[in-house]
């Protein structure tokens, strides 16, 4: 996969104005964009048609958790507005998953369903107070299994729990992996992180990069930067 397909950049921002000034500042055929609970809260589809009109391809990062039918029926709604990728929480169940993906298989643009296995913000001590014990990576592997039998294209994975889940899962599932910062900069509110040069060697198919390009002087530099790194992958 060329570096420039692989990252997709998080619009973690509050409101509007700040987000497409960044996506302003960036390019379509070099980067996917990330669009979660807080922007499309706020502004709704059409945030995500307007990202699409400057065409970029979106994930829709809303991480849907509920009974089958209506998670099926919210899947079916993101593949109308025609996104590139939406996800599901893993700890849904098999049986939500696969409503999921029947829906979505007659849609005109399907989008890749991707599952949410462990929150990278996430440790062991965090696991174990919310009655959930063990290595954060055993319960990965487990939930990435339960998803691609299922019937997931991929999940969201830590980097450092994608070798163990590309060596389960086969290498045609994809791997989105949060927790990516490249080398020097601050690690923010993910516990468990790797360099993106790193990640992509541990099995990571997309790396999700929010501050490091989006608080970055200039944006399109940062991203550039990262694809330097990546380009002896």
């Amino acid at each position: 996969m060329h570096p420039k397909t692989r990252v997709i950049v998080a619009l973690d921002f509050p409101h509007e104005g700040p987000a497409l000034n960044l996506v302003d500042r960036l390019d379509p055929a070099r980067c996917r964009l990330k669009v979660g609970k807080e922007l499309f809260t706020r502004l709704g589809p059409g945030f995500v048609e307007r990202l699409q009109r400057r065409g970029f391809e979106v994930f829709l990062d809303l991480k849907f958790h509920d009974i089958p039918n209506t998670v099926a029926a919210a899947c079916a709604a993101a593949a109308d507005l025609g996104v590139w990728m939406v996800n599901v929480h893993c700890s849904g169940g098999a049986s939500m998953i696969a409503a999921a993906r029947e829906r979505i298989e007659s849609s005109l643009h399907r989008p890749l369903l991707i599952g949410v296995t462990v929150l990278t913000s996430l440790d062991a001590g965090d696991l174990a107070a919310i009655g959930c014990p063990g290595d954060p990576a055993e319960r990965v592997l487990r939930l990435a299994t339960l998803g691609k039998d299922a019937g997931l294209d991929g999940v969201v994975c830590s980097p450092r729990e994608a070798a163990a889940v590309r060596s389960a899962c086969g290498p045609g599932f994809l791997l989105v992996t949060p927790g990516v910062r490249p080398a020097g900069t601050d690690s923010g509110d993910q516990k468990r992180v790797m360099t993106p040069i790193e990640a992509v060697a541990a099995g990571a198919d997309y790396l999700v990069i929010g501050r490091p390009i989006t608080a970055a002087l200039d944006p399109l530099a940062a991203l550039e930067a990262i694809e330097h790194e990546l380009s002896g992958t």
